[in-house]
């Protein structure tokens, strides 16, 4: 397969409360296969700044990160499963299957968020009242999470994004970035790696990579 596959040959699989429970099954049944997994999500923004005397640049960025998801709501998540060698499922069907789950939790009503980002998302696609009635609950999520063989398994490898490379489907929906993700890490393994992950395993984006 090509570094990025033709748009028209990958199905986004939309999840919802409805199709939660398929999709995982689905899911299971591909994970041994494709265990590089590559995850995107959408948040409200940045809402929070941390507040204090900091080692260094590093450490206020990653307090930043943290505040801002251990108080914000998820709105969408994306999963790109691979192979090791950028080969994407098909489940049974004639397209490459990457998924976008969204959530319910968020209400732009009640639930603090950043303006350009919920604007950003909104001209994304995202369509909030939808997510809110058809809309995943997130504790049913993280329970299915759990038992799917993705998380609790050696042999899952997870991808963090780091440079770009051009995409398939809508900038800033789950979906969409995380297969961008999984073909950001085959370029960076084919180009800079040098055929060793150690040294980056576990780096999160701007947080102490050494040139």
């Amino acid at each position: 397969m090509s570094l990025l596959p033709k748009t028209e040959s990958v199905q986004i699989r939309e999840v919802w409360s409805d199709n939660l429970e398929h999709e995982f099954e689905l899911i299971r049944e591909i994970v041994d296969e494709y265990p590089y997994l590559a995850m995107d999500t959408e948040f409200p923004g940045i809402v929070l700044r941390p507040v204090g005397n900091f080692k260094n640049s590093n450490e206020y960025h990653y307090q930043t990160l943290k505040c801002n998801v251990d108080t914000l709501k998820l709105i969408q998540l994306g999963l790109t499963f691979t192979d090791e060698e950028g080969n994407l499922p098909t489940c049974g069907t004639d397209k490459y299957c990457i998924w976008q789950f969204n959530f319910r939790e968020f209400y732009l009503g009640k639930d603090v968020f950043a303006a350009e980002s919920i604007e950003l998302l909104k001209q994304s696609g995202i369509d909030f009242e939808k997510n809110n009635e058809r809309g995943i609950d997130a504790v049913r999520f993280g329970e299915l999470l759990m038992s799917s063989g993705i998380v609790l398994n050696d042999n899952v490898q997870w991808l963090a994004e780091l440079l770009e490379v051009e995409r398939v489907g809508i900038c800033h929906q789950a979906g969409s970035d995380s297969l961008l993700t999984a073909c950001t890490f085959r370029k960076l393994k084919e180009n800079f790696f040098s055929g060793s992950l150690e040294k980056y395993a576990g780096v999160l984006y701007g947080l102490g990579v050494e040139n």
